[in-house]
């Protein structure tokens, strides 16, 4: 047994997956909530070479019992909640469930926090989706909150309990506010990995065209494995807080889909075409970070740049589909 035990759910999506893999190089036990509800969800951790390190627990956000099994089993000293219905353009189409995921579900993991092991250290995944239609040029941590999805709306709920159990209940409970990060093992839903997919098949002659919505709308992109570090850092701090992780620089869609078309040799102009049913019912133009604070106190920045991020997402697309 390692001296430390974590458990994380949503354990089998791009971030649960990075953050397993650190926390089994750093000793941990590390357990992680699968809820049963699609196949072959395992993919991304086996793709990392951990499936059989880390210790799997049935539960569901939804289902308090099971989480507050989860706590007792896994005898966690670190809990990330990093399970959520993620993906922005689909809490439009299911607004309750999303609320109930993500809002509620954060909910029910603070008090199986509280009722089993009240001096576990809490982690809860916020998101940039709550700056929404922005209140200053760039977000920091005293930016003003207005989220423009049911998503960002759920994920606000679950950052202000966070905040409510530090200070009501003393937890060690911290928020992070990241910014959009992405990885080769992001899902195919999410525009960066629908572009290097798309790439991909257009240069292996598989497909013809990239269709999406608002190429102009301008985000703030890094790198999942970045990423997941600062979430451990959080955990290591004296006491719970919130912070922003983000790069501090932004760039358009239609940038990021140029460095993909770019690295196959194909032009970009010839291929993609912009169309109507993907523009979100309110869009948010820009998002862009401000991770000072991150820098400052946790000592964290991030090291992969966009460059070389779609390139890696398109060199690991490359390789499955020749594969």
């Amino acid at each position: 047994m390692s001296s430390k035990s974590a458990l994380i759910t949503g354990v089998t999506g791009q971030d649960g997956a990075y953050l397993s893999r650190l926390l089994l190089e750093k000793g941990y036990d590390v357990y992680g909530l699968l809820a049963r509800r699609s196949t072959d969800t395992l993919w991304r951790l086996r793709e990392l070479g951990i499936a059989e390190e880390v210790k799997l627990l049935d539960g569901d956000l939804t289902d308090l019992s099971s989480l507050i099994r989860a706590m007792e089993v896994s005898k966690a000293s670190e809990v990330y909640n990093l399970g959520a219905q993620s993906f922005v353009g689909s809490s439009w189409q299911q607004p309750l469930l999303t609320a109930q995921v993500d809002g509620i579900g954060a909910l029910n993991v603070l008090e199986a926090v509280r009722i089993v092991n009240p001096q576990a250290r809490f982690y809860q995944a916020s998101t940039s989706e709550m700056f929404g239609l922005i209140q200053a040029e760039k977000q920091d941590e005293t930016t003003p909150f207005y989220p423009r999805s049911p998503y960002g709306v759920a994920k606000l709920m679950a950052h202000w309990s966070t905040v409510n159990y530090r200070e009501s209940f003393n937890l060690h409970a911290s928020n992070g506010i990241l910014f959009n990060h992405e990885s080769p093992l992001r899902g195919i839903e999410f525009v960066t990995r629908k572009v290097t997919d798309a790439v991909v098949r257009i240069k292996l002659g598989l497909q013809k065209e990239l269709r999406l919505g608002n190429i102009d709308s301008k985000r703030d992109w890094g790198f999942a494995g970045d990423y997941v570090e600062a979430m451990w850092l959080m955990t290591q701090q004296p006491g719970g807080d919130d912070y922003v992780v983000a790069t501090g620089l932004t760039t358009t869609v239609r940038d990021m889909c140029r460095i993909a078309f770019d690295h196959v040799g194909l032009v970009m102009e010839d291929h993609l075409i912009i169309d109507p049913k993907f523009f979100r019912p309110a869009e948010v133009d820009v998002l862009l970070g401000n991770p000072a604070k991150a820098k400052a106190k946790l000592g964290w920045c991030p090291k992969t740049s966009l460059e070389e991020l779609i390139i890696m997402m398109v060199d690991a697309d490359l390789r499955r589909l020749k594969g």
